[in-house]
């Protein structure tokens, strides 16, 4: 067993963030990634025109995008400003809406949504409990809950680190049942070439 294998579910949670020109070329790098995540992502949730997407972290709104292809009402959630002009300077679709958030604090109503998802950013939150009650706030009964990191190994570090091993997703996972959600499972997929943890739950 790996040394770092009791590393917690948001182990980088003390990530600065993304401002500046920093952030700027973090963003447009983003726009030319996470493709297949998007993809694999509303295949799971089954996104379609009956649905409201909010998007976690949504960085320059690729998942949004492609939920919105898919018929979806979406809203996408970032705190970084940087990401949220970037997202709207490059998006057409008029059925997304941009929005200051984070897990922990989502600016919606209660039971306003029928998906959230966060594609590579749990691993960032600052708390993933009171991220988890969040979600199940704004989620309708019968909402979908997805979450999708990358599979690293538990001796990884620096970048290669970001994402989680398998402990961490079931985690994860554990943290949801606790949360109230229901029929949690943990999944290793194929996301393009990269191997992904995903995460599915369902709200009561």
């Amino acid at each position: 067993m790996s040394v770092d294998d009791d590393r917690p579910v948001n182990h980088h949670a003390d990530h600065p963030g993304f401002s500046g020109v920093t952030g700027a070329l973090v963003g447009l790098v983003l726009l030319f990634m996470g493709r297949a995540d998007a993809r694999l992502a509303a295949d799971l949730t089954e996104v379609g025109a009956d649905d409201t997407v909010v998007d976690i972290g949504c960085g320059p709104g690729k998942a949004a995008r492609e939920a919105a292809r898919r018929g979806a009402a979406v809203i996408g959630i970032d705190p970084a400003p940087v990401m949220l002009g970037l997202a709207r300077a490059v998006t057409r679709h008029g059925t997304i809406a941009w929005a200051t958030g984070t897990a922990e604090r989502v600016p919606l109503p209660d039971a306003s949504a029928t998906v959230a998802w966060s594609l590579a950013t749990v691993h960032h939150w600052k708390d993933v409990d009171a991220g988890l009650s969040e979600l199940r706030r704004l989620l309708e009964p019968g909402g979908r809950l997805l979450a999708v990191e990358r599979q690293v190994d538990g001796s990884a570090t620096g970048l290669a680190s970001h994402g989680w091993t398998r402990q961490q997703a079931d985690s994860f996972a554990a943290q949801c049942s606790s949360a109230g959600f229901r029929d949690v499972t943990v999944t290793g997929r194929k996301a393009g070439r990269r191997d992904v943890w995903v995460v599915q739950a369902v709200r009561p």
